[in-house]
């Protein structure tokens, strides 16, 4: 057995070794991505995080791969990818789509709906005629 030992629990106890650790962790691994590699289960893991060399190699490899990708990010930029560069001013700078769908009348005022017709202007005829259209468009059109 190189370099593996019993637990109190009689279990064979797993070598993790922490370069590798450093190197998935850069990769944005989740601990269950990590746990898989090593053939043990992400509760094995969780209870390694609690070791500070562990933990601090953890953290190290995450921190180096989110700078690289932080890193190529703004060399894209750079080069004018306009995905990166509109990527980066969302969430680096705050900016934000604003979509206005705000619509008006005449002059800008506010859309009349409640007009009253005045009947008093339209024929008799002419108020025969608009009846025999409406019923002849059907009940949703009355509606």
């Amino acid at each position: 057995m190189s370099g593996g030992h019993r637990s109190g629990a009689g279990r064979k106890r797993i070598e993790i070794g922490l370069a590798e650790v450093e190197k998935l962790a850069g990769l944005q691994c989740t601990d269950e991505e990590i746990a898989a590699f090593f053939g043990v289960s992400p509760r094995t893991i969780e209870r390694r995080k609690k070791q500070p060399a562990f933990a601090e190699v953890l953290a190290q490899g995450r921190s180096k791969g989110r700078l690289s990708i932080r890193r190529q990010l703004f060399g894209l930029a750079a080069k004018g990818q306009i995905a990166a560069v509109i990527f980066l001013a969302k969430n680096v700078l705050g900016y934000t789509d604003r979509f206005s769908n705000e619509h008006s009348g005449p002059g800008g005022q506010p859309i009349q709906f409640c007009e009253e017709i005045d009947y008093s202007k339209i024929s008799d005829d002419e108020l025969k005629q608009m009846a025999a259209i409406m019923a002849k468009a059907g009940p949703k059109a009355r509606s």
